[in-house]
């Protein structure tokens, strides 16, 4: 039987291994969530749902609803407990990763790839960033400050500036470059 914490160590090297340069940020809030794992790439955060042999499906549907919001693709990892019915529980762009003990090491598959995710929120996408990061990208972009506004005004007004490809590699960017040592 695999536990989460049989999974993780072993699931952060596979992602290194297979996607190169990525960022693993984990328990991140997200809603009324919290996502297991949040995988930064050049160009898209992922994130990545992990169900293992002991855990059920109770919260699934709301954790799907959630990670759909904000972020660029989702995947699921699960035990070989779930392999055979993970398919029924979360959408055809979600990407599913099975996992299973192969001696004393977890060995993973990748059974469906994961799509863009037609239901992502931009706003929410940027809501992870801190407002500093959110000044820095105003900065790249030759923009106004606004200092005296709100979070929320000033993400309205990076996506109404910035094109969607270079606003998605700007925000993994600030991602890959945070200080998680400092307070916000």
């Amino acid at each position: 039987m695999l536990y989460d914490r049989d999974i993780r160590e072993f699931l952060y090297d596979f992602l290194e291994e297979r996607y190169g340069k990525v960022r693993i940020i984990e328990e991140k809030m997200m809603g009324r969530s919290r996502a297991d794992v949040v995988m930064v790439m050049p160009d898209a955060i992922v994130g990545i749902e992990i169900k293992s042999d002991a855990d059920t499906y109770t919260r699934l549907k709301r954790q799907v609803r959630d990670y759909n919001q904000f972020y660029d693709r989702n995947y699921v990892v699960v035990g070989t407990t779930h392999a055979m019915h993970i398919e029924e529980h979360v959408p055809n762009f979600w990407g599913i990763i099975t996992a299973e003990w192969e001696g004393d090491v977890v060995d993973f598959y990748v059974l469906r790839e994961a799509k863009v995710n037609p239901k992502l929120k931009p706003k929410k996408k940027l809501s992870i960033l801190w407002r500093e990061e959110l000044a820095h990208i105003q900065q790249l972009n030759g923009m106004y400050k606004y200092k005296d506004k709100s979070k929320a005004f000033v993400v309205e007004k990076i996506l109404e500036k910035v094109p969607p490809e270079e606003l998605a590699v700007q925000v993994s960017e600030e991602l890959f470059e945070r200080d998680y040592t400092r307070k916000q």
